[in-house]
């Protein structure tokens, strides 16, 4: 039998509406009390799993602590186990509670609080959600850290002392979760902006230099470490996502994806550099067929998670759709890169025929579509 292709929905996909410029209650019974964690679980087992081909399994992301906490955890992980599903991800929600810095803060007090709320997300992983994690250890959560504190609005001197804080708190969280298992795979998800106009860890180039500090300073390895890769981060800021996976790869440092795009590459949503980060669900297009064969040739199957944003503009029934065209897009560029005659391609590449090469990737977006269309009906 096949492996199983990995899929985690986010938690924080499911919201009642943005608010400011756009309604903040679209979705009105996505909010309040009255659909929490658990609820949205139980959402997925009925209304995306039955939608999605049978050789996907689901995974659940979500923050620690507005979505997950001590006293919710046992009724998530009860909502896991009952419907099947997976803790595929946890991360701290450190950016709801601190702004300034956050465990990178010149704050010792932030700091330290910050900390603290890192090892508790650990704790909480290992603890009364440790029952919903994948029974193949290679398939074990990951805990990403992306925190909208690690930045700054102000050029100074300082901003050194922020960064040396950072690898001194990392690698205790490090250090913490290897005396508690050493099981989960830790990743950094690097962003160029948002919270702050500036970020300490704002490319994937950054991410993996920082690992290599951490190592060399404070001797934590590098087994089980690397970079969320996300998808649109990169593109909001103009960068290459398959070069990117390129690097990512090469450093055996891609633990987590998020799949997403802000939209300026299939040329039908607007988005793209420049802009604020959007987080349509996947595009059929060629960037993420090629994205799609580096991951397949270099034998990635962890958790593959939408990191996406229903529409301000949509209802409910809408915004599950979106969910759903989300990872049959994905699995649409997988069988179409899977399909694609690769050496065929590198030997045109080889010999300049740069146009036929074009004409093989456009010929893959269409059976892309093609299978979108066919596991959509």
């Amino acid at each position: 039998m096949a492996e199983k292709s990995l899929h985690s929905i986010c938690r924080w996909t499911f919201n009642p509406g943005k608010g400011g410029f756009v309604p903040a209650d679209m979705r009105p019974e996505w909010g309040g009390e009255k659909f929490n964690t658990a609820d949205m679980i139980k959402l997925v087992k009925e209304k995306i799993a039955p939608r999605l081909p049978d050789n996907i399994q689901l995974g659940i992301e979500m923050h620690y602590d507005n979505e997950v906490n001590e006293k919710t955890a046992p009724e998530v992980a009860d909502a896991l186990v009952d419907t099947g599903i997976y803790l595929a991800m946890i991360t701290p929600g450190a950016h709801v509670h601190w702004g300034y810095g956050g465990i990178a803060s010149l704050d010792t007090n932030e700091r330290k609080a910050a900390e603290d709320f890192g090892l508790r997300t650990v704790d909480i992983a290992y603890g009364p959600l440790k029952k919903a994690w994948h029974p193949d250890a290679a398939k074990a959560p990951s805990l990403i850290i992306w925190n909208g504190s690690f930045g700054y609005d102000l050029a100074s001197v300082g901003i050194r002392q922020m960064y040396q804080n950072l690898k001194e708190s990392i690698a205790g969280l490090c250090k913490y979760e290897e005396e508690k298992g050493g099981s989960l795979y830790i990743g950094f998800e690097p962003k160029p902006n948002e919270g702050h106009p500036a970020m300490l860890i704002p490319t994937v180039a950054s991410a993996l230099l920082f690992w290599r500090k951490i190592e060399e300073e404070f001797g934590v390895s590098r087994d089980k470490k690397g970079v969320n890769k996300e998808f649109g981060h990169s593109e909001m800021i103009g960068l290459d996502h398959v070069a990117d996976t390129v690097e990512e790869l090469d450093n055996n440092a891609m633990v987590h994806m998020h799949l997403n795009s802000q939209g300026y590459n299939d040329g039908i949503i607007l988005g793209g550099p420049g802009k604020y980060d959007i987080d349509h669900g996947v595009r059929v297009n060629g960037m993420n067929i090629a994205i799609a064969g580096l991951i397949q040739q270099a034998g990635f199957n962890r958790w593959k998670g939408h990191d996406m944003q229903t529409r301000a503009y949509d209802n409910a029934e809408q915004g599950i759709d979106r969910v759903v065209r989300s990872v049959l897009s994905w699995e649409a560029c997988e069988k179409a890169a899977r399909e694609l005659d690769t050496a065929g391609l590198l030997k045109v590449l080889g010999k300049r025929e740069t146009a036929k090469a074009e004409d093989m990737m456009r010929d893959a977006v269409v059976s892309a579509q093609r299978y979108f269309d066919e596991m959509y009906k």
